[in-house]
């Protein structure tokens, strides 16, 4: 049997992580069929989405050091190491700004690997407060201008455009989004779902495994001046810290890392800068994953988004942050920086940093990422 492959497109905050996660479990848990995930980022390592799979009990290999669309040697020999391991199915995103891997992946699976894999449709996952910077409201949503090419782009390139988080809106906003989006791609078909609840992913995923994608270009202005603006509004920062309660007592590390995300954000309010999508990540083992904290935000004016909480207080943890944002790379590095400083402090914590990378969206796929790395004791 030839092994299913679907690329899952989206904005940052969309929700792609968690979609792919749904779409799996949907999968496994009717037996039929093996779903794995390769979980993509630009970044050398220390990504969140890759912990989270993990911990959700779906098989999955991270693919980082790039976007997808540069390194298809590498893909195929992931996706050839989850074939051994038993998956069927295959899901893989691109980063939340990214477009062209219908033309970068799907074309060059279909050319360097003609019939070794099943491409399903090329799905593009939306989320409602997204929308409203196309909407007829045309929101201001405190991102910059540009970031409007992407999110129309990654919907013009979609063989699949599906409407996530619908548990965050009623019915009449549901179908209002839903009128709008066929309206301006009536070739397109859209679906609806809460990725999170579970709402409508089996409906999404019957259409996944029912059709094939037709892996045809198609003109999205990749390259473009409109593209190359958006993509220099973006940055990267990924980083790993070891937090250590110098008393050795126990502490509520939910609370300790709420207090870095609202550091983070008043930084950003502070010089003006927003950050797309911002999320965290710790555990209380790398192997067992037993007891783990995920969360994310989608920018200064939002409230933090709680996946899973810790059960558990710990003396010591280990925190992984990344953020995709509209700022200077070492701006946003040094916003982190000070805020998990200054929890440190309240907390009498000692902080060591053994892993971060700050680098500007349009260094990717250029070959220099590591340039941007340090490792640090």
């Amino acid at each position: 049997m030839i092994t299913k492959y679907a690329v899952i497109s989206g904005f940052l905050g969309a929700g792609k992580t968690t979609s792919m996660i749904a779409f799996s479990r949907e999968i496994n848990r009717r037996g039929q069929e093996t779903a794995a995930i390769l979980a993509n980022d630009l970044g050398a390592g220390n990504i969140v989405d890759a912990e989270f799979c993990a911990a959700a009990g779906v098989m999955t290999l991270p693919i980082s050091g790039g976007c997808i669309c540069y390194q298809h040697e590498n893909l195929v020999g992931k996706m050839h190491q989850l074939e051994a391991a038993g998956a069927d199915v295959i899901f893989s995103d691109i980063p939340g700004c990214g477009i062209g891997a219908m033309d970068h992946v799907y074309l060059e699976l279909e050319e360097k690997e003609p019939d070794e894999f099943e491409l399903l449709p090329f799905t593009c996952i939306v989320d409602p407060e997204r929308l409203r910077m196309v909407l007829p409201e045309n929101a201001d949503l405190n991102l910059p201008e540009e970031m409007k090419f992407l999110l129309d782009a990654q919907m013009a390139e979609a063989e699949l455009i599906v409407l996530n988080k619908t548990d965050t809106i009623g019915e009449e906003e549901a179908e209002a989004i839903i009128s709008f989006i066929r309206a301006i791609y009536p070739q397109t078909p859209v679906m609806a779902m809460s990725a999170m609840k579970g709402t409508g992913v089996s409906e999404v995923v019957d259409y996944l495994l029912e059709h094939r994608s037709r892996a045809v270009h198609r003109e999205i202005g990749y390259g473009s001046e409109a593209f190359l603006a958006a993509e220099n509004q973006l940055s990267w920062f990924n980083t790993r810290v070891y937090m250590r309660q110098r008393e050795e007592r126990n502490l509520d590390f939910n609370q300790v890392i709420a207090e870095i995300f609202e550091g983070v954000r008043a930084g950003l309010k502070e010089r003006g800068r927003n950050v797309p999508h911002l999320k965290m990540f710790a555990a209380d083992s790398d192997e067992e994953l037993t007891d783990f904290f995920k969360a994310s935000l989608i920018g200064v004016d939002y409230p933090v988004e709680y996946d899973r909480k810790l059960q558990n207080k710990y003396s010591a943890l280990s925190l992984i942050i990344n953020a995709r944002c509209a700022a200077d790379p070492v701006e946003m590095a040094e916003i982190v920086e000070d805020a998990v400083d200054a929890v440190s402090l309240k907390y009498n914590m000692k902080v060591r940093t053994f892993f971060m990378e700050t680098f500007g969206m349009m260094e990717e796929g250029k070959g220099n990422i590591g340039k941007a790395s340090r490792y640090e004791d």
